[in-house]
This record gives C-alpha cells, structure tokens and sequence, in this order.
C-alpha cells in the first residue's frame, strides 16, 4: 500500500513538471519547464488548493535519494572531459562555489522554514 502511495506522490510531482514543460513548449519561454512547474506547484501550495500531504511522501522518498540521482550525470561529465582542456580548472572553480552558494542557501532556508514550523506548532 505504502508503495502505492509513493508511486502516485512521485506521479503527482511529474504531473507538475509535464505541465511546466507542456506551458515552456507552448508559450515559447525561455524559462525551463521544470522550474514553470515548480512555480506552479508553489502557488497552488500557497494558495491551499493544492495539500502537501498529497505529494509529501514521494517528494521525501527523492529527496532521501537526491545523490543517486547525480551519478549518472557525473558519469556523463567524465565521458566529456576534452571540454575541460584549457579552461577546466575554471569551470571546476565554478561548479564548486555553485554547488556550495546551492548548498549553503538551501540549508539556510529549510532552518527558516522548520522554525517557523516549530514556532507554529507551539
């Protein structure tokens, strides 16, 4: 059951980057499906009509698993490392600070965000 649960919660999300690609697509933007998606799921957050108890679960089980979700992408960047000749100490320079502003950002917001959960649950 609990499986069962997960698939849809993952379909849900899906739901939201489908229609985030389906609207870039449609209206010709130049902002990413994903993220149109994301803004969409945001507002019906916001606004209540979306609950997120209906997609918690799923969205839990991916972030537990978000590394595994990289590997592939490493593998690919190895395949390609003659791009890095000449100016890939500064493309390694940049991934770094970016990797750590997302990462240093995000852990910042979700203390904000569990405080003030916390303070509400209070």
């Amino acid at each position: 059951m609990q499986l069962i649960r997960f698939i849809v919660h993952i379909g849900i999300l899906f739901v939201f980057y489908w229609l985030g690609t389906w609207i870039q697509h449609t209206f010709h933007l130049f902002i990413p499906g994903s993220v149109i998606g994301m803004i969409l799921f945001l507002v019906l957050l916001l606004t209540g009509v979306f609950k997120p108890k209906w997609a918690e679960e799923g969205a839990s089980l991916l972030i537990r698993h978000l590394p595994l979700l990289f590997l592939p992408i490493t593998v690919g960047a190895i395949k390609y490392l003659g791009l890095f000749k000449g100016s890939g100490i500064w493309i390694v320079v940049i991934v770094l600070v970016s990797t750590a502003l997302v990462m240093i950002t995000g852990g910042a917001v979700t203390q904000l965000l569990i405080r003030k959960k916390e303070r509400q649950s209070i």
